[in-house]
């Protein structure tokens, strides 16, 4: 089966970036950076509204990961308020790009275009209900499509055969992530994000094989007889993780604290909606009473640690 996988989807998602920073009036320094290991035939560019021109454009810069173009958008007397950004090639390229604008007044916008959304509408002012919209859908997509979160979720779920343990596990993960998430996206804390990831990915191969234990023999390791305490200690890289993300599209300085806040609410969001399809997949199960249902838990565990494994390995390579 790892032989004929071809792609593994794990986060970070590898997302473009179109950052734009307000130098002067109206006057803005663009980032513009596409991942390398994507291509297509259509070109993927992004597209300014019709008052705004590019000035001294500097040469592309490459490298394994990403290719990075740097210029200088001057957008006349009526700015960029108001006006729509687009990105077209969306649709062959198969990615997302995270805009961020910071204007001059310290006040920002942030959105992610995609697909079937390729334009964004730049706002006269962000209030309060929009960075709170945007932040939780990030949140909420981040868990849910950062598979080696999931897959570690997912380990926890079948460790714990109690309901109310379980409850504390999941509650004792959500505290180990929320601190460090919190420390790192304020500048606390400073890791560099490989290992990190190295480490998340060691997090859930331990969880696969206290699963394999708990079937052979009685509990003896320190996670099977005490799951929330190793889920804190986990939860703690996995923050790490989830702030790296975060970094990506930054936070907005006149709402740093809601952004933050409701960043973390949309991964409890995605999180809880993961176990709780998880939980009901597992309740029909039983109530089928299938005779396979053996067989299927251990095809599981292995699958879960054949991915760690393979993430494992894979992200060593980038260290």
């Amino acid at each position: 089966m790892m032989l004929i996988s071809g792609v593994v989807g794990a986060h970070p998602l590898d997302p473009a970036l179109l950052d734009m920073k307000e130098a002067a009036s109206n006057k803005y320094i663009v980032l513009w950076k596409t991942p390398a290991s994507r291509t297509a035939e259509e070109p993927l560019r992004p597209r300014f509204p019709e008052p705004c021109r590019v000035n001294s454009e500097q040469t592309p810069e490459f490298s394994s990961a990403a290719l990075v173009q740097r210029f200088q958008l001057d957008c006349g007397v009526n700015g960029l308020k108001d006006g729509v950004i687009q990105v077209t090639g969306l649709r062959t390229w198969k990615t997302d790009v995270l805009l961020r604008i910071e204007f001059l007044n310290g006040t920002s916008a942030r959105a992610v275009l995609r697909e079937d959304q390729n334009s964004f509408r730049v706002p006269i002012e962000q209030g309060p209900g929009q960075v709170a919209r945007e932040y939780i859908a990030l949140g909420v997509e981040h868990i849910l499509m950062g598979w080696d979160h999931l897959l570690f979720v997912l380990g926890l779920v079948l460790l714990v055969r109690s309901r109310r343990t379980l409850l504390w596990t999941i509650t004792a993960f959500t505290m180990g992530h929320s601190i460090t998430l919190s420390l790192a996206a304020l500048g606390f804390v400073h890791t560099p994000q490989a290992p990190v990831e190295v480490l998340i990915a060691l997090s859930i191969l331990v969880v696969a094989v206290e699963l394999v234990r708990v079937e052979t023999g009685p509990p003896s390791s320190l996670a099977a007889r005490n799951p929330p305490l190793i889920a804190a200690i986990f939860g703690l890289l996995h923050g790490l993780g989830f702030a790296g993300a975060l970094a990506e599209v930054g936070l907005p300085s006149h709402e740093i604290p809601l952004a933050l806040m409701t960043f973390n609410v949309g991964i409890e969001l995605g999180q809880l909606v993961f176990v709780a399809a998880v939980l009901c997949g597992l309740l029909v199960l039983r109530q089928l009473s299938l005779k396979w249902s053996k067989m299927s838990y251990e095809i599981s565990v292995y699958a879960i640690g054949s991915l760690s494994s393979y993430l494992i390995l894979d992200r060593l390579t980038k260290l």
